[in-house]
């Protein structure tokens, strides 16, 4: 990351150098809370941990990290009790950066942009923030670690290569949420020498909602389900002819990944890259028990 982007974050370049080997922490952001991981640095302090826990699942945060509240809303008198060094945001909150950095400096790094590939720039992050905290090794070491297993992943996934892969969410029997190649998930899927099937057009990372039988018109897909599909949505899919009468299901090529985190970092990419491995590499489940 250039001095641009650190005045730009309020940060003057190299601010951070003298502070302790363990700089203190504190995360608004999911994104680059899992950043802040990946380089080896635990934040102090984490918005919507609870939730982060049941939806991203992995990197896992110790239970001694404080709960700042609501991304949208956290608490500043907790956030200033725990004394960070530096607090880690995005552009989604901008509105509060001022109030941000009234109690610690504020770095803010953008992973998702219409229409641009975020893997890159997550891995950037992991370089930018190192840079910021004074421990530049520690993001060269994360990034060579990272694509290491991108590409031992890559490997694995090679004799599926053969198909595109659609990665959907199910809300319900009907509909379903279609991730395009500016999403984390489409971009770990060209990472990993596979085609993502969805071309249509996306808003934001995604587009919902998309009618099921849009599938229809992939019928060469293997279709990837990311996270659990509700107890009404898959006693539906059970019942629904059109569903049944999909390609990707009659000819048993739909896969059941967890939970994953669809606007993280570059360890919701790994997460994703090795259920989709695990998945594929094991026998497909049935329709009936899927969810």
């Amino acid at each position: 990351m250039g001095s641009g982007a650190l005045l730009a974050a309020g940060l003057a370049p190299g601010v951070l150098r003298s502070a302790p080997a363990a700089p203190r922490l504190a995360t608004i952001d999911w994104a680059m809370m899992e950043t802040a991981i990946a380089i080896g640095h635990m934040p102090v302090a984490g918005c919507e941990l609870i939730r982060y826990r049941a939806d991203a699942v992995s990197p896992e945060i110790p239970d001694q990290v404080t709960d700042l509240g609501l991304r949208g809303a956290p608490n500043y008198e907790l956030l200033q009790l725990t004394r960070p060094d530096l607090i880690l945001s995005s552009p989604y909150y901008t509105r509060y950066e001022a109030r941000l950095a009234s109690i610690a400096p504020v770095l803010s790094l953008p992973f998702y942009l219409p229409g641009e590939a975020p893997l890159p720039r997550a891995l950037s992050a992991l370089d930018g923030l190192a840079a910021a905290i004074g421990d530049a090794g520690a993001g060269r070491d994360a990034r060579a670690a990272c694509e290491a297993e991108f590409d031992r992943l890559a490997g694995r996934l090679r004799p599926f290569a053969d198909r595109p892969v659609c990665p959907v969410n199910l809300g319900d029997a009907r509909h379903l949420r279609a991730f395009g190649n500016d999403s984390m998930f489409g971009n770990v899927l060209e990472r990993l020498g596979l085609i993502n099937a969805w071309t249509g057009g996306t808003r934001f990372s995604f587009l919902a909602p998309v009618p099921i039988e849009e599938l229809a018109r992939i019928p060469e897909a293997r279709i990837a389900i990311v996270g659990a599909v509700p107890p009404e949505a898959r006693r539906g899919l059970r019942r629904s002819v059109l569903w049944q009468a999909l390609p990707a299901v009659a000819e048993n090529r739909v896969f059941q990944l967890g939970r994953v985190n669809p606007f993280g970092g570059v360890p919701a990419g790994l997460r994703f890259a090795r259920l989709l491995a695990d998945a594929f590499t094991r026998a497909p489940q049935p329709v009936e028990s899927i969810g």
